[in-house]
Formats: structure tokens, C-alpha cells, sequence
């Protein structure tokens, strides 16, 4: 099944049969991929009344119970909420789920020591690395060195990679409505607080965007290659300012 559409003055044409799922998923156990502390995914079965909710231990179906945060467990999709005192949930921002995106490739940069917030060591993805120009509503953003440690690494008191202000700033200038990443978090893992490319991305204080979103702990393989996609981003219907997500990728051909 193929379909078309036209960006930039340009039509494209894309298999909506060849997607490229680029979602983490959410796996119960210890080893896990995780970030911010929390414990590991709980996936157990309902036990009540001499019942379980096992098949295996003889219950009549399967009917588990699951504990997991969504920043911190595998690929998810977040909204402004995330950040501001007001109610705002992911699920109510969605009226389309499919945007045309770029998959743009970056080799991780050295945070300059003089930059607020920054430490000199830090390893950052700053301005100079996001495209120049009006960019597509969405913007993927996969970081090098990339391999398979990313789907289980366990993010936690590592300081991982992030993005600096003037990048925010720029992706915002460029016409970014929805950002994904293969990392943890826009911002440093210890900042105080300030989240500044949280804040810089989302309009805060004085031009909330509630229609943007960023979605971090994706994988993109190195078989993708970069270009122009449509992207279908769905997320389960979670009323939080979070929820697990399933970016999936559909390379876009010119014609």
C-alpha cells in the first residue's frame, strides 16, 4: 500500500507496508533500559481469592498487573505538562498522527565549559548541529556512537548527552513541532531545575506550545537512513503529561 504527499514543494511517495518501528519496549525485569532512578518494570499476575492470573500456574487466563513510569521506562512521548503546574495531557494534544519528519544523524559534541548549567566534559548536541532553514513539523535527532547498548543501558548517574539552549532554540525557530530523540532527556541530568531546553522548547513562561511534543528513548537502527520520513507517532492513551509511544517511520521516495 502506497501513498503520496508534498513537502516543500515536492512530492514524495511512501510503502506504508515498510515501516521502521524506531520504539524501545517496555520490559519487566531487572538489566533494563531505565533512567531517573526508578525501579525496574513489575509485570505480575493478579492474585486473589486462591485465583491467579497465570495460565502457567494454573489460572484459566493470563490477567497481569503492570508497574512502570513512562519517562523512565522505554521509548514515550511527553507534552508541556511535563513541566508546568497546569493539567496538560499528551493524550488530549493529538489530532493528526502523521507528520512529515527528518532523520538527521549527529556525532555527540563537548559542552563548553563557560555555558550556563553545562560542564566542561559534558557531551551535548548544540546549535551548529541542527539543520539550517524551515525545517519539517518533526525532527529526529539519532546520536552517535549508536548501537544496541541503547535499548537496555540503564541510564541512571551517568550524565548522559543532552541538548543545549541554542539547539532548543533553534529547532523552535525552525518550525520543530515534535522532536525525537535516542536520549533520556532534552536537559542535563543534575541542571537544578532549570530544565532550559524543556522550558525553551515548549514556549515557557510566554509562548506555551501546547500542540509540540518531545519523544526521547528511541532507537534508530544504522540500516535507517537519513532522509525524509513519514512519520506516524502514536501513544498510548494515557491522560498524563507522558505517555509509552511507538514512533514508526516510513521512508519517503521524490517523484
Amino acid at each position: 500500500m502506497k501513498t503520496t504527499f508534498t513537502h516543500n514543494n515536492s512530492t514524495f511517495q511512501v510503502d506504508l507496508t515498510a515501516g521502521h518501528d524506531i520504539s524501545i519496549p517496555l520490559v519487566a525485569g531487572p538489566n533494563r533500559l531505565a533512567a531517573w532512578y526508578v525501579p525496574p518494570i513489575e509485570i505480575e499476575p493478579v492474585r486473589a481469592d486462591g485465583w491467579v492470573g497465570s495460565v502457567e500456574e494454573g489460572g484459566s487466563v493470563n490477567f497481569r498487573s503492570i508497574k512502570f513510569n513512562p519517562h523512565g521506562h522505554g521509548t514515550h512521548t511527553e507534552c508541556l505538562g511535563h513541566i508546568t503546574k497546569e493539567f496538560h495531557s499528551v493524550n488530549q494534544l493529538f489530532t493528526d498522527f502523521h507528520c512529515v519528519a527528518l532523520l538527521h544523524t549527529v556525532t555527540l559534541t563537548e559542552a563548553p565549559e563557560q555555558l550556563p548549567v553545562m560542564q566542561q566534559g559534558d557531551l551535548m548536541i548544540d546549535a551548529h548541529q541542527i539543520p539550517d532553514g524551515k525545517l519539517p513539523p518533526a525532527l529526529i535527532l539519532r546520536t552517535r556512537p549508536n548501537d544496541s547498548s541503547k535499548r537496555t543501558k540503564v541510564y541512571n548517574d551517568t550524565n548522559p548527552p543532552y541538548l543545549s539552549l541554542k539547539a532548543a532554540l533553534k529547532l523552535v525557530s525552525g518550525g520543530v513541532k515534535h522532536l525525537v530523540m535516542d536520549l533520556p532527556s532534552v536537559d542535563r541530568e543534575v541542571d537544578g531545575g532549570e530544565l532550559q531546553s524543556h522550558r525553551a522548547f515548549w514556549g515557557l513562561p510566554d509562548n506555551p506550545r501546547k500542540d509540540a511534543t518531545i519523544t526521547e528513548l528511541a532507537f534508530i537502527d544504522d540500516t535507517i537512513e537519513d532522509g525524509i520520513y513519514l512519520m506516524n507517532l502514536q501513544t498510548a492513551p494515557f491522560e498524563n503529561d507522558a505517555s509509552p509511544s511507538r514512533p514508526v517511520l516510513f521512508k519517503a521516495h521524490a517523484v
